[in-house]
C-alpha cells in the first residue's frame, strides 16, 4: 500500500445530490484517480483560499502560477515568430544585396535614419512611407 494511502481514515460524508453530481461529473476532467480524491483537492484548495486572508498568500501564488504558464507559453510563441520574420528577413536582404551597390557609408546613414524612423512611429514604418522617403518626396 502506498506510504500515502496508509493513513486515510475512512469517515461518513454527506451532501447534497447536487454536489455529488458536481463531483462525479468533474474528477475526470481534473485527472483524479478518484473522487475522493478530487474532494481532498478541492478542500485543500478552499483551506488555502480562506486562509489567504490570515497571510498564508495561497490565491496569489496560484495566480502567479498561472500568469507565469501564460508569459512563458507567449515567450515561447514570440519567439518562434522573431525568428521566422529574421529569415525571411536575411533572404530579403540578401536578395536586394546581390543586386544593388551601395556604399558602407551610405549603409551607415541609412541605418541611423532607419533606427529613427522606427522610434518615432513604435515600430510601424510602413512600405508607403519607405518608399515616399527613396522617391525623395
Amino acid at each position: 500500500m502506498p506510504e500515502e494511502t496508509k493513513n486515510k481514515k475512512k469517515f461518513p460524508l454527506w451532501m447534497y445530490p447536487e454536489t455529488r453530481k458536481l463531483v462525479s461529473d468533474w474528477y475526470r476532467r481534473d485527472n483524479c484517480q478518484s473522487q475522493s480524491e478530487f474532494i481532498e483537492k478541492a478542500i485543500k484548495f478552499y483551506c488555502g483560499y480562506i486562509s489567504a486572508e490570515e497571510g498564508v498568500r495561497y490565491l496569489p501564488a496560484a495566480i502567479t502560477t498561472a500568469m507565469t504558464g501564460m508569459v512563458d507559453g507567449m515567450e515561447n510563441r514570440m519567439a518562434r515568430l522573431i525568428f521566422k520574420l529574421a529569415v525571411e528577413m536575411s533572404m530579403m536582404m540578401n536578395v536586394l544585396a546581390s543586386t544593388a551597390d551601395v556604399d558602407e557609408a551610405t549603409l551607415r546613414r541609412l541605418r541611423g535614419k532607419c533606427v529613427s524612423d522606427v522610434k518615432k512611429s513604435v515600430g510601424t514604418v510602413t512600405f508607403e512611407d519607405v518608399a515616399r522617403f527613396q522617391k525623395g518626396e
